[in-house]
Parts: structure tokens; sequence; C-alpha cells
């Protein structure tokens, strides 16, 4: 049977989405481990302030969207001319290889003053802790960069494997070095932090992309041949695309760093419930909003090659409508139970019930973002599929620039509640502001229907997001009466894995019936 183009998108977007959601899962036990050793305080502060640096650095260079600008030009330069293709790649990754190891030595070299930019609100002893936390975790960037570049030739073949499992390995080898680095504080996880980078972010798309030589079956060149080329006629065209993702500050990229700046003067333990509370957000932002919109790209790329209109309209609409119809009832449904979610996964060790209750109106109001997020993905990635990165640059940028002047006055007024609320409120703008200048562009095709389908998932998750959030209320004062002699002895996780457990049944319960009846569509994806 010959896949469709949507069928081959479906396949990548579930590739992708196993692949972010145990990444996730690898994320919140590695956070696990960090609060059930550290908690919520000065030590797992200052580790979460110490990856300010080094993202920003990367993003700066255009890190994270690296496979967005080199995509569509490498894909066609291939199809031209496959020698030349290759010195075209060549000249890409040396360029990013020595851009990101000139600015990573200079980072290296200012840690001291960079440590009281990024923690303005932590103590002096903090600000040294800081120091030698990011001289550890910045080299770390020199392997992000370069190995982004071999990702992106490995999504042209639609080799979506390696590029998958990078973020595991990532992730497992920061779990492991801060339990094999013990007695020295947090120190362990960022040795942890450079040897993933080293393995998982070069190594394997390395090897995995000199695995599969010859021609591969969609006429793709494999392989890996590099050479030492610092010049080719579309370097130019590709820093054009990529300078506005460099010089553009997106509030989607920022927003985290922003959680940790200004969450440093919010008092202590506030960067870390923060963090704690960001990661459980970013499940359901990665598993659909980053899944669906990588997988989307590729496709999305070729049909604007081609100047298939119709065909890029219908598979947008198709990306946006799958991924809020999954999106909607999933963030319902941890809204309802966000205390038990954090209480089940961090609560123990060192981190109290007391800061399970702190961090759940947090998380609460960060999940807020979820279908935001969705739609910037998707779209802004319909943008660069069409070679056009200044748009979403110049709106997040203003989005940023917007905001950047409330964080204070937010901390002021309400503390770590007032930068969580904040940051959704500046990704609800930046979200209506490119969905905007789409529309004025590119008209509004693909969100035909989208008004209706959001009303009816909002309507439906509703009777069951109530029932959720009754069980979480109720069943901890009655399940102690109706199972005492059971429920003294449960751990504290299981009482609260129990709550979630019943509350999904809840949910799933009012809410699958109301869909099948209704939105039949949803439950087909």
């Amino acid at each position: 049977m010959r896949l469709t183009t949507t069928h081959k998108m479906g396949f990548a977007a579930l590739i992708m989405a196993g692949s972010v959601f145990l990444s996730r899962l690898m994320g919140l036990v590695r956070d696990k481990v960090v609060s059930w050793q550290f908690g919520a305080g000065a030590e797992s502060d200052v580790y979460f302030a110490a990856f300010v640096v080094p993202d920003f650095l990367n993003y700066l260079l255009a890190g994270g969207y690296i496979s967005i600008t080199l995509i569509p030009l490498l894909s066609k330069r291939f199809e031209e001319d496959e020698a030349d293709g290759w010195r075209f790649f060549s000249s890409v990754f040396w360029w990013a290889a020595l851009g990101i190891a000139a600015l990573t030595a200079g980072a290296w070299l200012f840690a001291p003053e960079l440590a009281r930019l990024v923690g303005p609100g932590f103590s002096p002893e903090k600000q040294a802790r800081l120091t030698y936390f990011l001289r550890i975790i910045l080299p770390a960037q020199v392997f992000f960069l370069p190995g982004a570049c071999v990702s992106a030739l490995l999504y042209i073949r639609r080799q979506f494997l390696a590029p998958a499992l990078t973020p595991l390995v990532y992730n497992g080898c920061i779990i492991a070095g801060g339990l094999l680095v013990s007695g020295r504080g947090m120190e362990g996880f960022c040795w942890g932090v450079l040897f993933g980078a080293a393995t998982g972010a070069f190594l394997l798309p390395v090897m995995a992309a000199r695995a599969r030589g010859g021609r591969l079956p969609d006429g793709v060149p494999g392989g890996l041949h590099l050479v030492f080329s610092l010049r080719h006629p579309l370097l130019k065209r590709f820093l054009l695309l990529a300078l506005p993702l460099m010089l553009g500050v997106s509030i989607v990229a920022m927003d985290e760093q922003f959680v940790r700046i200004f969450g440093s003067m919010a008092g202590e333990g506030a960067v870390s419930l923060l963090s704690y509370a960001r990661r459980i957000m970013l499940v359901p932002v990665g598993v659909v909003a980053q899944a669906a919109g990588v997988a989307s790209f590729p496709f999305l790329a070729a049909l604007a090659a081609r100047g298939d209109d119709a065909g890029f309209d219908a598979t947008l609409g198709t990306a946006l409508r799958g991924s809020l119809m999954v999106v909607i009832p999933l963030t319902a449904y941890m809204l309802a139970v966000a205390l038990p979610t954090l209480g089940l996964i961090f609560e123990g060790g060192r981190f109290s019930a007391e800061e399970t209750v702190l961090a759940a109106p947090l998380l609460q109001l960060l999940l807020l973002s979820v279908p935001f997020w969705v739609v910037q993905q998707v779209i802004g990635r319909a943008f660069y599929a069409r070679q056009n990165t200044l748009t979403p640059a110049v709106v997040g940028t203003l989005a940023t620039l917007a905001a950047l002047p409330v964080y204070p006055l937010a901390v002021k007024l309400w503390g770590a509640f007032g930068v969580a609320l904040l940051t959704t409120l500046s990704l609800f703008a930046y979200t209506l502001a490119l969905s905007f200048f789409w529309v004025r562009k590119h008209g509004s095709d693909a969100f035909t229907g989208m008004g209706l389908l959001l009303l009816k998932s909002l309507l439906l998750v509703l009777p069951g997001t109530l029932l959720a959030l009754a069980a979480v209320h109720f069943l901890p004062h009655r399940l102690p009466g109706w199972f005492p002699g059971l429920y003294a002895y449960l751990p504290a996780a299981l009482r609260h894995a129990v709550i979630c457990g019943v509350a999904g049944l809840a949910f799933a319960v009012t809410y699958l019936p109301l869909a099948r009846l209704f939105m039949a569509e949803a439950l087909c994806l």
C-alpha cells in the first residue's frame, strides 16, 4: 500500500512524539533526582540558572532552528548537484562549529560577570557557585550546533530515529552524572550535561549519518562527506534566512530564561519551583506541539518548493486541527490534576508537601499556554517552509520587548506567580500576532473550521474537567475515612497516583462519550 503524504507525516509525527515523550519522561526523572536530593533551594536554583547563558548562545546562532534554515536550501542543492550540496553543507557545518566555539570561549572567560547578570537576585556566594557551574556546562554548546547540522541532514533523508534518540542519550547522561558524582552538590549533573552533549547531540547523529552510504530510496545522497570549506555561494542566502532567527528575540525561546532570571528575584526556591512546574508543562508541549511542528516541516517545505499552495494549506490545516484535538483534552486533564501530578513526580526527599502546594498554581498557569504553543510551533514552521524567517523573528522580538519591562513589576506584585502569569500572557499575544500575519499574507484557508473546532473542544472537555477537579479536591479528605487501614500505610507518591488515576477515569468516562457523539474525528487520530 502506497502511503500518502498525510500518512507519512503522521508516521513521522508519531516517531517524534514518542521520542519527545520519552525525553520529557527522562527529564522528569532527572528533575525528580534533583528534587529528591536538593528540593527547591539554593543549589537547585543555581543549577537551573546555569543554563541561561548556554541556551542563549545556542539560540544566538539559531541552533534550535538550524534545520529550518538548512533543510530547504540543502534539499534543493542535493537535487541539482550532489557534490556541490556537500560543499554547501560543509561550509555551514564549519561556520557553525567555529562560531559557537568562539562565543563559548568568550562566555567562559567572562563567566563571573555573566553570573551576576543572569542571577541578579542571588547572593555573592550563589553567584560564585553559578560561575563554577557555567564553566562546566558552557563547552557543551560546542557539540550542540554542529550536531544540529548533521541532524538536519538526517531529517532530509526522513531518518528520524537518531535525532529522536538524541535527547534520550543526553538526559540519560545527566542523570548518570548526578548519581555517580556524590558529595559535591549538583556538580555531577553539570558534568553529565557536557558528556551528554558530546555523545547524544554530536556523536550519535554523526554515526547515523555515516552508517547510510550510497543513494537512498528517495534519491537523497547517503553518508557524510565533510570537507573544510568556509566559502559557498549559498552561504549568503543561508545567512539571510538565519539572521532574523539570530537577531530576533522570541518569547518562545526566551520564556525559560525569563523564568530563571526573574525567578531569582522572587526569593529562594522560586527558580526551582518554576522550573519543576515548567518541566511538567513541557510534556504536552513536546509530545504534541514540537512533534507536530518538526514532523510537518519537511512536508510543508517540499509542498512550498513545488508551489502547491492548495496542498500546503491542506497539510497545514491538518497539522493544526489534529494537534489541537489532542492537546486540548490533555491540557484540561493536566490542569485538573496539577497538584497530585507534582506530588507524584517530585514530592519526597527534600521536596516537601508544602512545596508541592506552592508549585501547583504555577503549573496550572503555565499549562494554559500549551494550546498556544501548538499553534505557534506549527504556524512558525509554515513561515519557515516558505523561507520567511523575518516575520516570526520580528513578531517574536516585539512580543519579548513588550513583556520585558513588565516582568520586574509582575515579580514585585505577585512573586513567582507573576512570572508564570506573564509568561502565559506573552505566549498568547505572540501566537495571536503570528496567526494574524499568516492570514494577512497567505489567507485563512488553513484555519477553515478552526473556530468551531476550538469551541466544540472546550465545551466537550468542560464536564470532565470539573469532575476531575472535584475528585482532586474531595478524595484526599474522603479516602482516609473509606479505607482507614490501607490509606495510612500508602506512601505519598502512591496516594497522589491514586488521585490522578481516579480523576483521569472520571475525565475519560465523561469526555470520551461526548467526543464520540459530537466530534468523532478526535477519536480517529
